[in-house]
């Protein structure tokens, strides 16, 4: 299986199969050992060992505490990479933007309604394209100010599936409402 990987800004092609590993096309030997119940692993890579603890964040992204040191990384798979550049994904946060379809597909499932808060990389919608489910993901922190799709309808490419308001702009209007008794 092939892994894009993100270090520092500099990112590697990494190619895992029963042959071995290759970083960007040069072999490398590597044997990662993981301590039971816990995130610490031993990674030997090239004869030298090392101790990683690693630490999950969202959407592919990791802590990674080496040698006193913390390295945030991220680590995605080709089709996540794929999808990624199809909906031009941005790892940043870049306030609510909305959820449009990747590619032509049925919706399977619609995770939020209307007034939920979401968190970034929240799911709110499941896509079927291509005989796979893709779920779709929050891009920040929002409200869900409209959802335009049902399971079972069909959507084109660059559909709008589901808008979304900054938080704060959903409080200033409730501030609105509850001053004029609405």
């Amino acid at each position: 299986m092939k892994y894009f990987v993100t270090l520092r800004d500099r990112e590697f092609e990494v190619d895992v199969t029963a042959d071995g590993v290759r970083v960007d096309g040069s072999p490398v030997h590597a044997d990662l050992a993981t301590l039971a119940g816990t995130a610490v692993h031993h990674l030997l890579l090239d004869g030298v060992s090392h101790r990683v603890v690693s630490t999950r964040q969202a959407s592919g992204h990791w802590d990674l505490h080496l040698a006193g040191g913390l390295l945030r990384a991220e680590a995605v798979d080709e089709r996540t990479r794929a999808i990624r550049e199809i909906t031009n994904y941005s790892a940043g946060p870049a306030g609510p933007t909305p959820i449009t379809a990747p590619m032509p597909g049925l919706v399977v499932k619609v995770e939020v309604a209307p007034g939920d808060a979401v968190e970034a990389g929240q799911g709110v919608v499941i896509v079927e394209a291509m005989k796979m489910e893709n779920e779709l993901k929050a891009k920040a922190a929002a409200i869900v100010a409209a959802v335009h799709v049902s399971p079972g309808d069909t959507v084109e490419k660059d559909q709008v599936l589901i808008d979304f308001e900054s938080p704060e702009a959903a409080n200033v209007t409730g501030d609105r409402d509850a001053e004029s008794g609405e």
